[in-house]
């Protein structure tokens, strides 16, 4: 208070004194107006008696008294000495006149700076209240650090072994097998920071099958490529947790599997071969043994582990029977079907129309007596080959079943093969199997294309859980989106079910309710349909794709068993423009335009906190991680959605880092700008800015965001080849700026994972967008409500095309439905930055350098396939973009031609548009209200 009083003392003071000079300069301004008048006049009258005296005859009474006295001379003397007289007052009168308009400018600038002193008082005086807030805040975070009982997580370090594993004896074969994780798995290998590594036995030097049996060549070669691309992979065996052990599922020197695995009685797995490896330890403790079979052949490459002693090793196949397979300690996968890697979209049919062509379509043929005979192949005893024919039986009246639902009356189409063509070189035949798949794989991926519903068998034979003929089949339904009908499914696992929700993606439905299967299926609306199929693709991109996807995925099952988190993921690199004896010039730059009134607290910046759920999620959230919208194959610093604590913890016993509007009470504009409220612990925003050769526009953006409350720094992506020139006067806007080189010109640089960004929430601005600060903060505080989804200013739709058939358009007109919120203005969760690069496929981010657009469209399409909720549109005041500025990309005639492109090209990859409409806009809270006098609104003009 005494500051304050003492400023206004000195105020009035000095507009007391302007006063007193102001009257004065307005006196003297007066005389020294009035004396050249007088004087003026008084030597025009003299100069004109004496012209009279000289041209005129006068009387002499007419002359002054004193000039009858004086000759020609003297009077000339006296003319030219008033003449002399009036040029001194003259010179005199324009010496007072140039004061006089000196005086003036001063009194002119003396009134500018008595309102600019008004202004900087009012800027200074929101300043301190500004400060006043800040030392608050940090007298509150001081308070919470000295009260803090919890320490701040970080990325954990790690602790791995260091020597191979120890020598122990053979563990007899009843033991083996009842092993669980518990009994059989050395977890102090496994520690919780280990990062849990991975050691692979090369195929090509270890080999483990017979002579006569060989790994498959493309498997070898396929699994040391892309388990190199896997960051848990080691080369050092001392650290190693698992150790994974190829094995083999073709002949090598024969197709007569009753030669090479009948008559020699010699197994394809070579039981002393698996001692021999090097780190087995004795008894194959945290061996990993992969029969990673792309064709079932017979029962030898199917169940490949028969009659073997394998120890302790946990066994990964797609065929088990329910006495070999040991729950939560083998892994039942989906057969390797798909390409190495890559992209996969291509495979993958179109999600729409909902239904399709046929409501349920099924190829197959019964097949009650194999080759080789069941006993031969089974070992079933007597009941056991019983059990099997009452199996065949059963499917025999269902085969009759379909036969006539085929042929009823009903509107719904169906499509059923019974008996099946000779088998062809791309059949998943099964010579072994109760069920043989009919057709070609063209011909069947051309009837699930035009199938809603698939129906597959599980096996006759109830002994097994699993063969890799019904996984085969999963897979190839999922790829071309007919939802799996399982009949059997009560008998049967599925490929990765301790972690995937079947439930979600297949109809599970007992052999004896084949009569209620068509009322079922017509009781699925389209919606759910839809969902079914959408959750099918997106586990079948996901874990079942390709071998990158398989490998990838049964190393993350097996660590998360152990509820080891994964590895970070990898941020990119943000590397200077300048180099490191290059340091830029910034200046102080005071902008005007931003209207007076403390928004927030100036804090220095404070970093989103990072990694403080890398052993609760997925214990809290594991199965959203794996079946939504989660990743389980990289850790990251948060995610947009993070549980939420009630409104009560923040006041008993949680409350730290928050901060409650009114300390809890709430009020109107003053407390609102003093805290930032809402459920979430205080925090900052980044704002990241891309630009292309366009200095003066980008230095004068920077220059608009000096003094922005909760600005923890700007970071701008210099996307031009040229750096930027060195005389450059960078703004000092009291946060820091970082200046990142683009390793190319790519509009995708927009999206750039960087790990100079700290926080969660990242402003994406355009070089030339004109934001107000009020406008960026209330932005920032609707996201905090969103956190989930887009949230920013200019909105766009997607519209039907009335003259094309089944094609969509890009619309920028006004209009009261939205779908799209552009990111050259938005928020954005910086995980989404992430998910950009590593989860979206390439060919979208290829089709926005071949047309240099379409960026925040793809961002669009993202994170509404992900949320499967439309982003929010924030109220502005019309201000986003800066008037003058060059020409944008947007202005180009061909802009909206490639945006219709690109709309419909990444609903192609997507196979459907997940882009959502909404009719809803985020305005402030009290806009428009009136309100008491002395209340102040939470935004003025907004």
């Amino acid at each position: 208070m005494g500051t304050s009083n003492e400023i206004n003392k000195q105020d009035f003071c000095l507009w007391l004194g302007h006063l007193k000079l102001s009257r004065i300069i307005i006196v003297l301004s007066t005389i020294l107006f009035l004396v050249p008048l007088i004087t003026h006049y008084y030597l025009s009258n003299v100069e004109n008696n004496s012209i009279h005296i000289t041209h005129s005859a006068h009387s002499h009474t007419d002359l002054p008294e004193d000039l009858n006295y004086l000759n020609d001379l003297d009077l000339k003397v006296r003319v030219e000495e008033l003449y002399r007289i009036k040029g001194s007052v003259s010179s005199e009168l324009r010496d007072m006149e140039s004061k006089r308009q000196k005086l003036q400018q001063e009194l002119q600038a003396y009134t500018k700076n008595i309102e600019q002193l008004k202004f900087e008082l009012s800027h200074q005086q929101t300043e301190l209240n500004r400060l006043k807030i800040s030392v608050e805040q940090a007298q509150v975070a001081q308070k919470e650090a000295l009260e803090q009982n919890t320490p701040d997580l970080a990325l954990p370090k790690r602790l791995t072994a260091n020597q191979l594993p120890a020598i122990f004896p053979m563990l007899p074969r009843n033991l083996a097998r009842n092993c669980r994780m518990f009994s059989c798995f050395d977890h102090s290998r496994c520690s919780l920071t280990s990062g849990f590594p991975v050691y692979l036995y090369d195929p090509d030097q270890y080999t483990v099958m017979h002579s006569n049996w060989d790994v498959d060549g493309f498997l070898k070669t396929t699994l040391k490529q892309t388990l190199g691309y896997n960051p848990h992979l080691t080369n050092d065996p001392k650290e190693a947790c698992i150790y994974l052990v190829l094995v083999g599922e073709a002949l090598k020197d024969t197709d007569d599997i009753s030669e090479a695995f009948g008559n020699s009685n010699l197994p394809p797995l070579d039981s002393r071969a698996l001692k021999r490896l090097p780190y087995w330890g004795g008894d194959g403790r945290n061996h990993v043994l992969l029969n990673l079979a792309r064709r079932d052949l017979s029962a030898a490459s199917g169940n490949i582990f028969t009659n073997v002693d394998t120890g302790r090793a946990i066994l990964v196949q797609s065929t088990f029977t329910h006495s070999s397979f040991r729950s939560e300690f083998d892994l039942i996968v989906s057969p390797v079907l798909g390409p190495p890697g890559g992209d996969v979209w291509q495979e993958c049919a179109p999600m729409l129309p909902a239904r399709r062509k046929y409501l349920l379509s099924f190829q197959g043929e019964i097949k009650s007596n194999s080759k080789y005979g069941p006993t031969n192949l089974y070992g079933l005893d007597d009941s056991d080959l019983a059990n099997t024919e009452s199996y065949f039986e059963l499917d025999r009246f269902i085969v009759e079943h379909l036969k006539e639902m085929g042929k009823s009356s009903t509107a719904d189409k169906f499509y059923f093969e019974f008996e099946c063509i000779p088998a062809n070189d791309d059949n998943i035949n099964t010579g072994f199997q109760d069920w043989a798949l009919c057709g070609t794989d063209s011909s069947r991926k051309f009837i699930l294309r035009d199938s809603t519903f698939v129906l597959i068998f599980a096996p006759a034979t109830a002994e097994y859980v699993s063969t890799t003929l019904l996984q085969a089949r999963i897979y190839e339904a999922l790829r071309s989106g007919a939802i799996p009908v399982i009949l059997g499914g009560d008998q049967i696992r599925l490929a990765y079910d301790e972690v995937i929700q079947w439930k979600r993606i297949c109809i599970f439905l007992p052999r004896v309710r084949i009569t209620e299967l068509h009322f079922l299926l017509r009781a699925l609306p389209d919606s759910d349909i839809l969902l079914m199929r959408r959750q099918g693709r997106l586990m079948w991109e996901k874990y079942l794709a390709s071998v990158q996807s398989t490998l990838d995925t049964i190393v993350a099952v097996l660590r998360d068993r152990l509820n080891i988190p994964p590895l970070p993921v990898e941020n990119v690199p943000a590397v200077s423009v300048f180099n490191e004896t290059f340091q830029p010039t910034q200046v102080i730059v005071n902008v005007d335009g931003e209207q007076d009134e403390s928004l927030g607290p100036l804090e220095p910046p404070y970093n989103s906190p990072a990694y403080r759920r890398n052993y609760s999620l997925l214990i809290t959230q594991g199965h959203e991680v794996w079946n939504d919208w989660g990743d389980p194959f990289h850790l990251y610093p948060t995610l947009p959605t993070d549980p939420l604590l009630p409104s009560d913890a923040k006041f008993l016993g949680s409350g730290r880092g928050f901060r409650p509007i009114g300390q809890g009470q709430g009020g109107a504009g003053k407390e609102f700008s003093e805290a930032l409220g809402g459920n979430n612990p205080r925090e900052q925003f980044t704002v990241l800015l891309l630009t292309y050769e366009r200095e003066q526009v980008l230095l004068d953006s920077i220059a608009r965001l000096r003094g922005l409350p909760y600005l923890n720094s700007v970071v701008v992506v210099w996307n031009s080849p040229k750096p930027p020139s060195p005389e450059l006067r960078w703004p000092d806007i009291g946060a820091p700026l970082h200046i990142v080189k683009a390793a190319r010109n790519s509009l995708n640089n927009r999206f750039l994972p960087l790990d100079n960004l700290k926080t969660e929430a990242v402003l994406s601005v355009d070089d030339d967008a004109h934001l107000r600060h009020d406008e960026i903060l209330f932005g920032f505080r609707v996201w905090r409500e969103h956190r989930d989804r887009i949230v920013g200013f200019p909105g766009r739709y997607h519209a039907w095309d009335l003259n094309t058939a089944n094609s969509w358009l890009y619309n920028s007109n006004y209009s009261c439905e939205l779908s799209m919120v552009l990111t050259g203005a938005a928020f954005i969760h910086r995980h989404y930055f992430h998910l950009y690069w590593k989860w979206l496929p390439q060919a979208i981010r290829d089709k926005v350098d071949e047309y240099m657009n379409c960026e925040d469209i793809a961002m669009n399409f993202l994170v509404s396939h992900i949320t499967r909720q439309p982003p929010v549109k924030v109220t502005s005041r019309w201000t986003f973009r800066c008037p003058g500025c060059p020409q944008s990309l947007s202005e180009d005639d061909t802009h909206f031609q490639e945006r219709h492109k690109c709309i419909n090209f990444f609903t192609q990859v997507f196979g459907y548009t997940p882009l959502l409409n909404t009719q809803y806009r985020a305005d402030s809270i009290l806009f428009k209200t009136r309100i008491p006098h002395d209340k102040q609104k939470c935004f003025k003009f907004i």
